[in-house]
């Protein structure tokens, strides 16, 4: 996390010596296509978690260290060298994550032996690898090779070198590789090595000491993955210059054809028929593709081919356009090298202007390919995210489904994870309307429901059609599907002549800023069939329309974008194609005449959660209504009513409760559903607080039942889990976030026959903590630094320490919250031998954590609470976990607690009024609102409330993404939109403001963070707001000179019973409580009863 900015990703490494895989406490990529070559596409803060590595015995290190310097030694050695022919297997040994088997091999090789690791993952995430100690030092540029097969499910190929610290880890990551079943030779060049994790600001790989390859889980099972022939080759340092023609030779006209490469679209080579065109690129030169630029789109060869010059003297072809259409063909080159490059013409007459050739960043994946021509082409033809704008989105489904869709900003929408999109465009006359002709404006029906309605309006005061789009998820978990409705008005006081394009394009509306787990950008579509209102994708029928199109067309990528043959006029008659680029695109086209006023309405609905096709007959209208209904149903548990100024803070409530709900796939609770679509504990146990309090146990009860299991033989709790098992990286507040989300439910519902089920979880997760901490409570750690002595491990639990483990208080905060709630349970059970030796580890771990607080801010000389023992760092919305859920507040020093949370105020008013420039911010911050209210600060809680409210994205849609940037139009990457962990952070914060719990004496404190203008009036009543002892309701109000607060009958009080605080400047007046006198005391009115009726003088400033 930086608990304020997790980028989280596939995980591997728990045994001190080892480094197989990356945190999960971070997000990685979990899918790059094919052509990149290996080339991750790593978050802003590569964030990938090493564990620590060991010396091997029996290497012959300085051996292989001599040859290795003379194999970097540059230019002067051209040869490969050979590290390791795999002859013996002692060098290298095997490392496994928690419960994976794995062991190596010999077997005959290419010549002589090879090494085979056999793997089996036994039901768990994790990794299997091998690894040896082989010191190396690097050219400027260098290429790895080495043979392979396997016969393996598809699961990651990761190549890893780690420096002699153990800290610093480089990279090649192939997820889902596709294992050849014969000898095959791999390389890796240079660029293809990036920098995967570690503390050494030098992203550039100098030297390391030791060489990995791993199998991590992505497909899961067993295999065999087997290797030989490892060599490092220097090769000559990459041209400056990018990649072009110096030298052009052509079958015809041969005189004219250096025009082609002249750089001037003026001067032509013309042919005709079948001819040869060769570019010369002066040596061997890698490059991505190119653009050919026709003099006259009606001068262009029929078809053609390209073809690729290799080292041995041998053409091949790489690739054919069939279907050419327009004055310029982008042709994508992946990873392409060469000297010559040839092009093959047929039939007709052309005329070249121009061939250019790009460079490797051309192609490097499809979303660069699709960002390079949206820049030739107008604005609003292509999505935001590809012309340079960063866009917003929000998402839909059913509570529990297994899919969910997405909705842009603009009116695309998306029908499922990591698929394609429909995407509006309005022909008016013939003026093409895209989003960038409009204004669109955003809503919620409803008062929140995640039922998203864009609408476009004229855009400074230009002429526009009006166009609405409502989307949403119809049906239960299972059997759901994407209904889009558009309804096209004519706002004009004549008629007019419309045609309402609803483009299928190989484009996901989450969009290609987005690189973890579902790369955004393109979805590839290679074949599209329309037949009367039925579209097919790729074989499949995806999308039904509730009215047959006027006219319909499909259109491979060379013959030009769907958009660019409807701007054109250029409609083709191809209603199916294939297309091998996977750009195929088409249209359903609806031509209407509006009179002024009227509107026309269609609808396309699309299976989501199963493969059912609507019935003859689907009505949308109705659908939205019973879709209302539902969603009316399931947020209507708790309810805030708020004046005017508030009822938009209420709505958001609503929306975030349906956003954990719809994030959720199947009872696995999730913070996102795209590039976090992972359950992780941490998240789980603070949305299930959401969930209990708004009034869905159930679904707490489902998702425990659900990830406990999945808890390790030896009680450890994995830090996340997916449809490949645990996860084995180690992350030391997993263990009290299983034991506080069993005791919450338990707390909230009293189930006790769920508590007894629940038992050997709490109990193991309990037993590993006290074996983690007995680890470090030891002399030799005290004398090593205090502040290490009794507390968990190391861990990178918290994001920020993902370069290298700390002793992170998140961890350690959560552990005491483990330890208590692990005693409540013991004694709800009646297991009073446990509970008194669970009790007697939390009073000793609670007095080793203060201790160590002590010991860390007198080292690092601080008057706030560190985030780490080792940084003395300032970390507050890490700290927020020791207040809530950890109630710990009057345990804490009580001059840290309040200087940690002044210097986050001055930090955030700073960034809020411009006093310092900020990049971005996380709104995990909200944690601190609900700080801020349980220490008295209710002007600041509401203060912090505002500005985050004003970084809704977008704001109608009530919903924060995990990144807010400082330049919310320019690319970047958000983490998931809507984030349901953020989500729960809102929640939490938001209903403590109306009651939270204060554990010391365990009572319920109202309205502590309530704005005091809300109060006037009607003021504020709450119904149904769920607590651990029932539900809570009231009405909170300034009339007649008095505070009025009346509880509602059916009330459910702790025993500490309900706390009104002053919430007025000066004394509060005469007090009665149920018509009788009553007495305040430091502040606080305390309440005992339901239904009372307390009325308190409001004494004039």
């Amino acid at each position: 996390m930086r608990l304020a900015n997790r980028e989280r990703g596939i995980a591997g490494g728990d045994a001190p010596a080892t480094f197989a895989g990356a945190a999960c406490s971070l997000r990685a990529v979990d899918a790059v296509d094919p052509s990149m070559e290996g080339r991750a596409r790593h978050p802003r803060r590569a964030r990938f978690r090493p564990g620590s590595t060991g010396h091997v015995p029996g290497v012959p290190g300085a051996a292989v260290v001599a040859l290795l310097l003379s194999a970097a030694a540059g230019p002067a050695v051209a040869a490969p060298q050979l590290l390791d022919g795999f002859e013996d297997p002692a060098p290298w040994r095997v490392v496994v994550s928690d419960q994976v088997s794995g062991s190596i091999r010999r077997v005959e090789g290419v010549q002589g032996g090879a090494l085979c690791l056999d793997y089996d993952f036994n039901g768990v995430s994790g990794y299997a690898g091998i690894q040896r100690d082989l010191p190396l030092e690097y050219p400027e540029n260098y290429r790895f090779s080495f043979r392979m097969r396997g016969d393996s499910p598809a699961n990651d190929l990761q190549f890893k070198l780690v420096d002699a610290s153990g800290d610093n880890v480089w990279w090649v990551n192939r997820p889902r590789y596709g294992f050849p079943t014969g000898w095959t030779e791999v390389r890796y060049r240079t660029r293809h090595i990036d920098k995967a994790w570690g503390p050494d600001p030098d992203k550039v790989l100098r030297r390391s000491q030791k060489l990995e390859f791993t199998i991590y889980n992505n497909a899961g099972g067993r295999g065999s993955v087997c290797f030989d022939e490892l060599s490092l080759e220097p090769l000559p340092a990459e041209p400056d210059a990018p990649p072009a023609a110096v030298a052009v030779e052509a079958s015809a006209a041969p005189g004219s054809a250096s025009r082609v490469i002249d750089g001037d679209s003026a001067t032509v080579w013309k042919a005709s028929g079948r001819q040869g065109l060769v570019l010369d690129l002066g040596q061997e030169r890698e490059f991505g593709g190119l653009v050919l630029r026709w003099a006259d789109a009606r001068q262009r060869p029929q078809r053609y081919v390209v073809e690729l010059e290799g080292a041995d003297g041998q053409w091949r072809p790489v690739r054919a356009v069939e279907q050419g259409r327009g004055a310029s063909d982008w042709l994508s080159l992946p990873e392409s090298e060469a000297r010559r490059i040839a092009l093959r013409l047929e039939g007709g007459r052309y005329a070249l202007a121009e061939a250019q050739v790009q460079p490797l960043g051309f192609s490097a994946h499809p979303n660069d390919f699709i960002k390079a021509l949206a820049q030739e082409l107008p604005r609003g033809w292509l999505p935001r995210g590809f012309s340079g704008e960063q866009p917003y989105w929000t998402i839909i489904g059913v509570d529990g489904g297994h899919q969910q869709g997405l909705v842009g900003e603009d009116g695309a929408v998306e029908l499922s994870r990591g698929g394609f999109s429909i995407e509006p465009f309005v022909l008016d006359g013939d003026r093409l309307v895209s989003w960038a002709d409009v204004k669109p404006v955003q809503r919620l029906p409803g008062q929140g429901l995640p039922m998203p309605e864009v609408e476009w309006t004229a855009a400074g005061g230009a002429d526009a059609p009006a166009l609405q789009v409502s989307a949403f998820a119809h049906g239960s978990a299972g059997d759901s599907r994407v209904v889009a409705r558009y309804r096209l008005r004519n706002p004009h006081p004549r008629s007019r002549e419309y045609v309402l394009a609803l483009a299928v394009r190989p484009l996901q509306v989450n969009p290609p800023a987005q690189f973890l787990n579902t790369i955004g950008g393109v979805s590839p579509i290679r074949s599209l069939a329309i037949d009367g209102g039925t579209v097919t994708v790729d074989g499949r029928p995806r999308i039904f329309a509730t009215q047959s199109p006027d006219q319909a067309f499909a259109t491979p990528f060379d013959a030009g974008l769907d958009v660019q043959r409807l701007a054109s006029g250029d409609i083709p008659e191809d209603t199916a194609v294939e297309d091998p680029t996977g750009l195929a695109s088409g249209m359903l086209l609806y031509r209407w005449r509006l009179a002024p006023g009227e509107e026309r309405e269609v609808a396309l609905v699309a299976p989501l959660d199963g493969e059912t096709a609507p019935q003859p007959g689907f009505d949308a209208a109705r659908a939205a209504e019973e879709t209302t209904a539902r969603w009316q149903e399931l947020l209507g548990q708790v309810e805030l009513q708020l004046p005017e100024q508030g009822r938009d803070f209420a709505a958001t409530v609503r929306t975030a409760l349906a956003h954990m709900l719809v994030s959720r796939v199947g009872p696995s609770l999730q913070p996102g559903t795209r590039s976090y679509s992972r359950s992780w504990i941490r998240d789980g146990a603070m949305i299930s607080e959401g969930l209990l309090r708004l009034g869905r146990p159930e679904v707490v009860r489902q998702y425990l039942e659900w990830y406990a299991p999945y808890q390790f033989e030896n009680g450890k709790v994995p830090c996340c889990v997916d449809a490949r098992g645990s996860d084995p990286v180690p992350e030391n507040d997993s263990h009290g976030e299983l034991i506080f989300n069993i005791a919450e439910y338990w707390r909230f519902t009293g189930d006790r026959e769920f508590l007894e089920r629940m038992w050997p979880h709490v109990r193991g997760a309990f037993d590993y903590m006290e074996r983690l901490r007995a680890s470090e409570r030891t002399e030799e750690n005290r004398r090593r630094d205090p502040a290490f002595y009794g507390m968990m491990p190391v861990s990178i639990s918290h994001e920020g320490y993902s370069a290298k483990p700390m002793h992170s208080y998140w961890d350690n905060f959560w552990a005491l919250r483990g330890y208590k709630d692990a005693v409540e349970v013991a004694q709800a059970l009646g297991l009073r031998e446990e509970a008194r030796r669970m009790a007697a580890a939390r009073d000793q771990f609670r007095a080793d954590l203060a201790a160590s607080l002590r010991a860390a801010t007198a080292r690092h000389g601080i008057d706030y609470l560190p985030g780490a023992a080792e940084l003395g760092d300032f970390d507050p919305t890490s700290t927020t976990i020791a207040l809530a859920p950890g109630g710990e507040q009057d345990w804490l020093p009580r001059d840290l607690l309040e200087n940690t949370f002044e210097r986050y105020w001055q930090h955030f008013t700073d960034r809020r009024d411009g006093r310092r420039e900020w990049k971005d911010y996380t709104p995990y911050e909200w944690r601190n609102v609900a700080a801020f209210v349980r220490l008295g600060w209710r002007d600041r809680a509401w203060q912090a409330t505002d500005y985050f409210f004003a970084d809704r994205a977008p704001q109608a849609w009530n919903q924060w993404a995990e990144v807010v940037s400082s330049t919310p139009r320019k690319p970047f990457f958000v983490g998931d939109l809507p984030h349901a962990w953020v989500a729960s952070d809102f929640v939490r914060s938001a209903l403590d403001m109306f009651a939270y719990r204060r554990e010391r004496d365990d009572s319920l404190v109202l309205a502590a963070g309530v704005p005091l203008d809300w109060l006037e009036g009607e003021g504020i009543r709450v119904r149904g707001l769920h607590t651990a002892h029932g539900r809570i309701g009231y009405a909170l109000r300034r009339a007649d000179g008095q505070l009025q607060l009346d509880v509602a009958d059916d009330a459910g009080l702790p025993p500490g019973g309900l706390v009104l605080q002053w919430p007025y400047e000066g004394q509060p007046g005469a007090t009665t409580v149920d018509g009788r006198a009553a007495k305040w005391s430091n502040g606080e009115l305390r309440i005992s009863r339901p239904g009372a009726k307390v009325r308190v003088e409001v004494r004039n400033p």
